[in-house]
């Protein structure tokens, strides 16, 4: 390369993420410990099995993806949890068939959001859908494992109800967490009878 050549100017570096506010908690449940995120604009992720581990794991890709760590004192996303804690509670407890939290739903977009949203205001409590019927209610016939892909990348299950979608035959289909949870949820909403073990 000579002097005379034009250098490519260097790559800037990524932005990082604006930080936003988020906070974390874990509730105990039936199937097992949840861990919750939230946002002000509402709750933002829901995992399964959240133990010390799985709760780490979930805080620090949550870290990188809001850019900073969860609030730790009195916040607006604290509230959220709070409010997401209780409609939990009374959920288990066979008290409630429906979630009024907000939901804040950044952590996913395009096919998938809009599935879950279908999902979410479609497929009440005590019912179930199959994964083809969801497809058709989203105009994209044909697209039941895209559907599946989906339920598997839904980053608030049992508020936004991927347990509620099983296959066009009867059977449970598949569920990230393990079928054991979602026959519990199903068992739960007085779809399948109680599991025996």
């Amino acid at each position: 390369m000579t002097d005379l050549e034009p250098t490519a100017p260097a790559a800037a570096p990524a932005p990082s993420p604006r930080p936003q506010e988020w906070a974390w908690t874990t509730v105990g449940t039936s199937i097992g410990p949840l861990g919750l995120a939230a946002t002000p604009k509402g709750l933002l992720q829901v995992s399964f099995r959240a133990d010390e581990a799985v709760s780490a794991e979930a805080v620090a890709a949550l870290t990188r993806r809001m850019g900073t760590g969860p609030v730790p004192g009195p916040c607006a996303s604290r509230e959220i949890l709070t409010e997401t804690a209780a409609e939990l509670e009374d959920y288990f407890a066979g008290r409630r068939e429906t979630f009024s939290v907000p939901l804040d739903w950044s952590l996913i977009s395009g096919f998938n959001r809009q599935v879950l949203r279908e999902l979410a205001g479609g497929v009440p409590y005590g019912t179930v859908v199959s994964y083809q019927d969801l497809a058709d209610r989203v105009g994209e016939r044909g697209a039941a494992r895209a559907v599946g892909v989906a339920m598997g990348s839904n980053p608030l299950p049992v508020v936004v109800p991927c347990h509620r979608v099983i296959e066009s035959n009867g059977g449970l289909g598949g569920f990230g967490s393990g079928l054991e949870i979602k026959r519990s949820l199903l068992s739960l909403e007085g779809v399948l009878p109680e599991p025996l073990f």
